[in-house]
């Protein structure tokens, strides 16, 4: 079974871009930090799961396709 997972971001500075990401586009209740420098990502919980990998690999793939950081977007499979 596929799922989908929702990103929207909330806030960009120099150095980071935040992102609040979940299985709900309607409910978003967990924060993914991405260094805009490395492209690395971080969960502000510390928790490292599926719903964070899906989330963050696709940023970064919005990011490859455009040269920005996405506003918005999900990650389905």
């Amino acid at each position: 079974m596929a799922s989908l997972v929702h990103f929207r971001k909330n806030s960009e500075s120099g150095d980071s871009v935040e992102y609040a990401f979940g299985f709900d586009s309607a409910e978003t209740p967990r924060i993914l930090i991405m260094d805009t420098k490395s492209r690395r990502s971080r969960p502000a919980d510390g928790e490292v799961d599926y719903a964070f990998l899906k989330a963050s690999r696709k940023i970064n793939a919005m990011y490859d396709e455009s040269a920005q950081w996405p506003d918005r977007g999900l990650s389905a499979g």
